[in-house]
């Protein structure tokens, strides 16, 4: 165990102290900070009177903010003798976790050889005994271990990070108990753990959220200022809305629990050569697997060292189709759970079945790597437990917009009411209520409103999202990516032809394969894939399931006595044998069947797979090669590949062909197949010839690609296809228009002999001068970039102040690797770009996270690989995405918007009653909040989304010109409607004026409390119709039934309570009986014409009458910088250089301000 915890230390000798660095390095992870603290026993009681005596009100401060707690309670020291930590992560969050000590078991010392007990261990002399203790903590599941030579607490999955493929098969003979108990104590419990939290804890923690806080603190002053029915009723729907947001939450903690959590007993290996049944919670790494034939749900990660499996990886994925694993190289070097994808067992995932590798050849071996939440399964558990969060500028300008009308609101009220010379204690109760009307108890849950209609609306189209706050962003994407095979093609290609090449040149096209004349081309079409057979059906990737099925070949798998099948292929072991069909001509590669004994999987990085075959009686062995026919053109001896083949993969992809290159050698019969090395195999291969396949682009494809370009929303395709099969897909798609012609981009990276360069050319070479003469730069031609893989990675290395550009203008990315198509997501996000990716889930699992909005193609309604998964498998759900988006964020506006000029609305409305000294009636406050507008906010978002996708974005910010602008004039014409109805009232023969001897309830009934209740209820009907905006992100207000019906209810609501109330209504809300009719008529007039004065208001700013205002202050440059760069790019004379052959030194850093 020494190679394995080489760095093994719990805590350092007293004496010793450790430093406390801050070098990220150091930290628990990359991206993290940690600073130490100790707890300082003075303090902590200190803190214990202080909250004592502020009634528990410093315990709130705390829990809010953890980090004044640690910086009161404790003082700063070392990592090492820290008992509390404060992590900041990049992003500037800031979490307190307690660091644990574990007593390690007695003899685990001797596990660690010769390694010096200072450098792992604490010893700490307690009543003459000595104890070994473990110092770790746990963040986000993760469990963190302290190592005292590296002066920091570190991921204790490091400890096995450095394993090399032959160390892991090393572990075949497995762990001993011992072995197993102290690797138990330090990775800790195979469990991804989420915990469901009792009903209790969560109520204390809903309660003492800010918004609950606000609202307890409101209900008591209104208990105090007499309010009692309106605080009842306010106490009532917040026990309600608690109860539900308990419930909801609880179920969710339920089914992710129950998604997350896998225990189950499964046989692992000792040292003594003993089978074992254990239960996965005490799997640790190194632990060796024995996977039974029928397969398990794996609870590990683990790496695949004997034997095949069949998985089901669609959970982390979203990928149906199983995939084969096979056995990982034994060579010596480092293992990689990403680059060794076909070699390793993701926990999670169902291994339908496995063979060849267990014990009596029926199952298959492994060894754990990774457990817990260190899995790839508990990574995607804990991104879904501890989202990012969502830097959306919706959400932190309607934080400053209620802060702000808070403040104005309290400081305009305590000058009201100072001028009045009202006690200090009704000043102080006056102005406080006005914080509880200018922040409507109502406004988070209303906002949300519009999102959950459309996370209903989108389940119903068969989208499903897991992030709900994200549907949100889909109304500001700006740029979507589209993975091309399966997601903008078809799923499965058909079989154009074949072509044998050599060194005379390519034979004429063969359309059936099985036309082929019997021969190592054959041979290799029929052998060279990972298809396997689940009860007795084939099944594997499509293109390999037809490229087979071409052959007529079939396919075998060994049952019953493997013996048999090894022995008629000369003892070799046997995965799979193909044999041809009867009829067919025998020569030396087809009068029999072949035994596939060795496969190397297809890997997106390198770009092709191989396999190793044995002819009956094991006389003669072939490798056969498949791939990108660059690649195996690059790993085949020069003299075997025709002249032209160049010209002819430039020819076929430029028709959108799928094109595959095969190639084969001959291998000593008496190697050892089973230890083979990969880079063996895959050197000095005779060049075959060319699979041609035709990948037809779906319908809905260019239907869809059109409706984006039309909406001005930029699409680009990244695959990894070959580059000039993707450009004849983007043209056929759309996203290249007729007219428009491709500039290729290449870069290449520096060589012992070269710089490194970078080069723009158009695919039609011959018609570069003319291009260029007629003014490519000028906007006679459009044109758009494509880019392969490398190009890219050397783009991003060498030519980082051409990067920006190429992005701005590239719409084609091909041959990339999946690790690259995230960092095109992250590129662009630096653009300040909101990026939408969309793809099928297996390759593009790590763009569709790091998007801003990602949609897998999936039928796992489960599938946790993106926030949004569709079981459409074609991208039409894209403009339904970004539809229902829009809507949302249009909906959340409005609701917005509207919940503020309801506070606005019974702002101007009380401090109006305050000047007359008088109040509004407890019950008139209650129909105004719950009759009106609680009830039409919660319909308010029903209204479905447009049909068709605008060109224009909707706005995001709260606090752009328009809203505020919005905002300012109807709280304008608001105060003008009250004022009017009440100087109207104050002006008429019979009114009688308030007894200036009392102030407020003691005054109701009064006529001007009963006429500003009159006018401001119609104003909260109007502002629900003026701020509902419809066109063009959402469909006209009539589709919205139930909401349209309530207004006209409410409408005859209010105009019964103004026109004839009677004494009942009278006498429940405290209205003055006024009886001339001609006045009550005039009120709902002097409503009406408020109502048309606001609606032609928000016409006119919808028609842009506030942008004269920005003319005023002159034209700004934009805040996002993919703008300012296309505004650079447009009014460029010289960009992109073409046929010019450039280098980093020739070139200017141009800076886009």
């Amino acid at each position: 165990l020494n190679r394995i915890f080489p760095l093994f230390v719990v805590e350092p000798l007293s004496g010793l102290p450790s430093p406390s660095p801050r070098d990220p390095l150091f930290s628990p992870d990359s991206h993290m900070d940690a600073q130490g603290y100790k707890w300082v026993r003075w303090r902590v009681w200190l803190c214990r009177l202080a909250a004592l005596l502020s009634l528990g009100l410093l315990l709130l401060v705390f829990h809010w903010r953890p980090r004044l707690g640690v910086l009161a309670r404790c003082r700063s020291c070392p990592l090492a003798f820290a008992d509390i930590l404060l992590i900041r992560n990049s992003l500037g969050e800031q979490q307190v976790v307690e660091v644990l000590t574990e007593e390690m078991e007695e003899g685990s010392v001797e596990l660690f050889g010769d390694l010096e007990e200072t450098e792992w261990k604490d010893t700490i002399e307690l009543y003459k005994e000595k104890k070994t203790l473990l110092r770790y903590y746990l963040f986000e599941g993760r469990r963190y271990l302290w190592l005292d030579r590296k002066g920091a607490f570190i991921r204790v999955s490091v400890l096995n990070e450095d394993w090399t493929c032959k160390d892991l098969y090393s572990f075949q003979k497995g762990l001993s108990h011992l072995e197993q108990s102290v690797r138990r104590r330090i990775y800790g419990p195979n469990l991804i753990d989420v915990p469901v939290k009792p009903y209790i804890k969560l109520l204390f923690e809903e309660v003492l959220n800010p918004f609950y806080v606000f609202q307890i603190f409101s209900i008591t002053l209104w208990m105090i200022d007499h309010y009692y029915y309106y605080a009842i009723c306010i106490f009532i729907i917040s026990i309600i809305s608690i109860s539900i947001s308990l419930y909801e939450t609880r179920k969710q903690s339920v089914t992710l629990h129950s998604m997350a959590r896998l225990v189950t007993n499964v046989t692992v290996r000792r040292n003594s050569g003993v089978e074992e049944c254990v239960s996965s919670v005490d799997l640790v790494p190194g632990d060796c697997l024995i996977i039974p034939q029928e397969g398990l749900l794996l609870p590990c990660d683990a790496a695949l060292l004997a034997g095949e499996c069949l998985v089901n990886e669609s959970m982390l994925t979203g990928e149906s189709v199983p995939v084969l694993k096979t056995p990982l190289p034994a060579g010596g070097g480092k293992y990689n759970s990403e680059t060794e994808r076909r070699h390793s067992l993701f926990c999670g995932t169902q291994l339908i079945q496995a063979k060849g590798g267990g014990p009596g050849h029926s199952g298959a071996l492994a060894v754990v790597t990774s457990t817990g939440f260190f899995t790839a399964k508990g990574s995607l558990i804990s991104s879904i437990l501890f989202p990012p969060p969502i830097n959306f500028r919706f959400y932190q300008d309607s934080v400053k917009f209620l802060l702000i009308l808070a403040l104005i609101g309290t400081i305009y009220s305590f000058v009201i009411l100072l001028r009045a010379n009202v006690t200090w204690v009704e000043l102080v109760i006056r102005s406080l209520d006005i914080v509880t009307i200018a922040v409507p108890p109502a406004l988070p849950a209303a906002i949300t409103t519009g999102t959950i209609y459309a996370q209903r609306r989108l389940k119903k189209q068969g989208v499903f999202c897991i992030s709900p706050p994200r549907i949100n962003v889909c109304g500001k994407v700006s740029v979507f990516c589209f993975d091309k095979t399966g997601t903008l093609t078809e799923e499965g290609l058909d079989v154009w032809g074949v072509m044998e090449g050599g060194p005379a040149g390519f034979s004429e096209l063969v359309p059936e394969p099985r036309q082929l004349q019997p021969g190592p081309m054959l041979s290799g079409l029929a052998c060279c894939h990972t298809v396997t057979l689940l009860h007795d059906q084939p099944i594997g990737d499509p293109l390999e399931l037809k490229m087979v099925e071409s052959t007529g070949w079939t396919l075998q798998e060994p049952e019953g006595d493997r013996n048999v099948v090894n022995a008629e292929f000369g003892g070799h072991k046997v995965l799979s044998v193909m044999r041809p069909p009867t009829h067919q001509i025998q020569t030396q590669f087809t009068s029999e069947a072949l035994a596939i004994v060795q496969r190397f999987p297809f890997s997106s990085a390198l770009q092709r797979m191989s396999v190793v075959t044995v002819s009956s009686g094991g006389r003669s062995a072939f490798a056969f090669i498949k791939g990108s026919p660059e690649m195996v053109a690059s790993l085949c001896r020069a003299e075997t590949v025709p002249a032209q083949f160049s010209s002819e993969l430039r020819n076929f992809a430029s028709e959108g062909l799928r094109v595959l290159a095969l190639g084969y050698k001959s291998i000593d019969r008496n190697s050892d197949f089973k230890t083979i090395e990969r880079g063996d195999v895959e050197k000095d291969m005779q060049f075959l010839g060319l699979l041609l396949m035709k990948n037809l682009a779906k319908p809905e494809s260019a239907k869809v690609i059109k409706i984006l370009r039309l909406a001005h929303l930029r699409s680009v395709m990244v695959t990894g296809d070959n580059i000039l099969t993707a450009v004849n897909v983007a043209k056929i798609c759309g996203m290249v228009g007729s007219d428009e012609k491709v500039i290729f981009v290449n870069a290449t990276p520096p060589t012992a002999r070269s710089m490194p360069t970078l080069r723009f050319s158009l695919e039609d070479t011959q018609s570069s001068v003319e291009v260029i003469t007629e003014g490519l730069y000028q906007g006679s031609f459009g044109y758009h970039l494509a880019i392969n893989g490398k190009s890219f990675a050397a783009l991003c290395d060498y030519f980082p102040e051409h990067l920006p550009k190429v992005l701005m203008r590239a719409t084609v990315f091909a041959r990339m690797a999946p690790d690259q198509k995230t960092q095109l997501v992250k590129e662009l996000q630096k653009l300040n770009y909101r990026v939408g990716m969309c793809g099928d889930g297996a390759n593009d699992c790590g763009a569709l996270r790091a998007a801003d909005v990602g949609v897998s193609l999936s039928e796992a309604e489960a599938s946790v690989a993106s926030p949004f998964t569709s079981k459409t498998e074609n991208i039409s759900c894209v403009p339904l995405l970004i539809r229902e988006g829009r809507c949302s964020l249009v909906t959340s506006f409005s609701l917005f918007r509207f919940m503020a000029m309801y506070s606005l609305i019974q702002f101007c409305s009380v401090l109006i009653v305050y000047t007359m000294k008088t109040e509004i009636a407890d019950l008139q406050f209650l129909f105004c909040d719950i009759c009106l507008v609680t009830v039409l906010a919660i319909v308010m978002g029903r209204g479905g989304p447009s049909n068709e996708l605008h060109p224009c974005r909707p706005p995001a910010s709260l606090l752009a010109l328009p809203v505020l602008g919005s905002l300012f004039l109807h709280t304008c014409t608001i105060i003008l409607g009250q004022l009017a109805a009440l100087f109207i009232a104050i002006s008429q023969d019979w009114y009688i004026p308030l007894n200036s001897t009392v102030f407020g309830t003691a005054n109701l009934p009064n006529m001007e409390d009963t006429t500003v209740f009159d006018m401001s209820g119609f104003q909260y009907i109007i502002m629900a119709v003026v701020v509902t905006k419809s066109y063009p992100h959402k469909k006209p207000l009539f589709y919205n039934v139930i909401f349209l019906c309530l207004l006209f209810i409410l409408f005859g609501v209010m105009t019964w309570l103004v026109v004839y109330p009677g004494h009942i209504a009278c006498r429940i809300f405290n209205l003055y009986n006024i009886t001339d009719m001609n006045f009550k008529l005039l009120l709902v007039a002097l409503a009406a014409l408020n109502f048309l004065i606001c609606f032609f208001v928000e016409v006119l700013i919808d028609l842009g009458i506030l942008n004269c205002l920005e003319m005023l202050r002159g034209k700004r440059p934009s805040k996002k910088q993919y703008k300012r760069l296309h505004t650079f790019l447009r009014d460029s004379p010289s960009w992109p250089p073409l046929n010019q052959t450039l280098s980093p030194a020739d070139q200017t850093v141009i800076s886009i301000r």
